[in-house]
């Protein structure tokens, strides 16, 4: 070992989670070898939010924001999100004067009237490393990874080899920021989780998450004609193994040619089981049968009429669509009064409450997270230290934590990276 290839810690993988941990370190006074074998650092940042990067949301409030965090342990992103909170990187945003604004829910983008865009993010991570005199190296594959004990009559050591293209490295530390399955055409791939694997650790199967849904009725129904067409929605999941808890989302919903996307759909595919039903609600403030009902002694207007006062949000080549279907076809010009209840009601059931069963995603190729993981169970969450080997770290999206859509993945990459650097400085 030469003591020009050591380091105090190295980090693998140059993602949001990574960028965030080697300029902390380095700021700190560490030596730190930074790793990535993408030719281009920070791609996950630079495409987000429509290359305008949703980079955090307020309603994470410093306090229990488990609440928007899919994982096996929820509880476990309590800790890293209450020390590093989204207030503390709008800090960082504000200190390099990087505009932004708020567009839905907590939601802060790089502002795109004011020129800002994704690139300053990463222009500003890669600055932060620069102060912090960050050695970065890429593209740069990693070979093998070895934890290695020294010990003689006087001392005793250990350390990380890791060997790569560009030679063997040795470290102290060594912090896992390679992310997880999600977009492998910018360079994701499973090998956080194997070296997870290699010293022991378990790992929550992997899937994709915040993904459009197929379902295998499409075609054969005809619902490839309503490509292009969005509207408010709400979204649910079938109930849980208890047969009591649901979860539901309210947010726009995108018809595709090859089923369904759009915000609800994103929020709600990462709670889905497959094989289990989905709910849509296209009225959610509205129950229908009543209101159809209620109409028919005071109108003698048709059903599309009916349907355009009830849910002004619902687009008319909808509303036709959904009235040319079987069993209602045969009514489309027939008085609202004249229409019988039990049609009525089967209407209102299909609008409020048309259960659906998706029968496959996307997949990782165009999901934004993945759900599944390093089994946090095995992890400090007040350190994101291995617990099964001494100064190994794992941080962001390699871990079985994924967040809503809406900036709060990006928070979790910069919190857990903050708490495995203060993990570090505190030994």
């Amino acid at each position: 070992m030469t003591t020009a290839h050591h380091f105090q810690t190295i980090i693998i993988g140059a993602g949001a989670a990574g960028l965030m941990a080697a300029s902390r370190l380095g700021q700190a006074g560490h030596s730190v070898l930074l790793l990535d074998s993408a030719p281009k650092i920070g791609e996950k940042i630079r495409i987000a939010g429509g290359g305008f990067c949703n980079f955090t949301n307020t309603h994470i409030d410093g306090f229990d924001a488990s609440n928007y965090y899919v994982s096996e342990n929820p509880k476990f992103v309590r800790y890293a999100l209450s020390n590093f909170t989204a207030q503390d990187f709008i800090a960082l945003v504000e200190q390099y004067q990087i505009p932004y604004t708020e567009k839905h829910r907590g939601q802060l983008f790089c502002d795109r009237e004011q020129k800002a865009s994704s690139k300053d993010i990463v222009a500003m991570l890669l600055a932060e490393c620069r102060k912090g005199n960050v050695d970065l190296r890429y593209p740069c594959k990693v070979h093998a990874i070895h934890s290695i004990t020294t010990e003689d009559q006087t001392s005793h050591r250990a350390y990380f080899e890791v060997s790569t293209t560009e030679g063997i490295f040795t470290a102290d530390y060594l912090i896992i920021a390679t992310g997880g399955l999600a977009i492998p055409k910018i360079g994701a791939t499973d090998f956080g989780y194997k070296i997870a694997q290699s010293f022991g650790h378990s790992i929550i199967p992997p899937r994709p998450a915040l993904v459009p849904l197929h379902f295998d009725f499409w075609e054969q129904d005809n619902f490839v004609t309503l490509a292009g067409i969005s509207l408010p929605v709400s979204v649910s999941t079938a109930k849980d193994q208890k047969g009591k808890k649901t979860i539901t989302f309210q947010e726009d919903l995108l018809f595709r040619h090859k089923g369904l996307s759009g915000p609800a759909i994103l929020q709600i595919s990462s709670y889905w089981q497959p094989g289990q039903p989905i709910t849509l609600n296209f009225a959610p403030e509205v129950d229908l049968e009543s209101a159809l009902i209620a109409l028919k002694p005071k109108v003698k207007y048709q059903l599309e009429r009916a349907l355009t006062e009830l849910i002004p949000a619902m687009p008319k080549r909808l509303i036709q669509f959904w009235l040319n279907r079987p069993a209602l076809a045969e009514y489309q010009t027939t008085p609202l009064p004249e229409i019988p209840n039990k049609i009525l009601q089967r209407l209102a059931t299909n609008l409020n409450h048309w259960t659906i069963t998706p029968c496959g995603t996307d997949g990782h190729k165009t999901a934004e997270a993945t759900r599944g993981g390093i089994n946090t169970k095995e992890l400090n969450p007040k350190t994101m230290e291995s617990q099964r080997c001494l100064n190994l770290y794992f941080i962001g999206e390699v871990v079985d934590v994924v967040g809503w859509l809406g900036g709060y993945n990006f928070q979790w990459a910069w919190a857990s990276a903050v708490c495995a650097v203060n993990g570090i400085l505190e030994r």
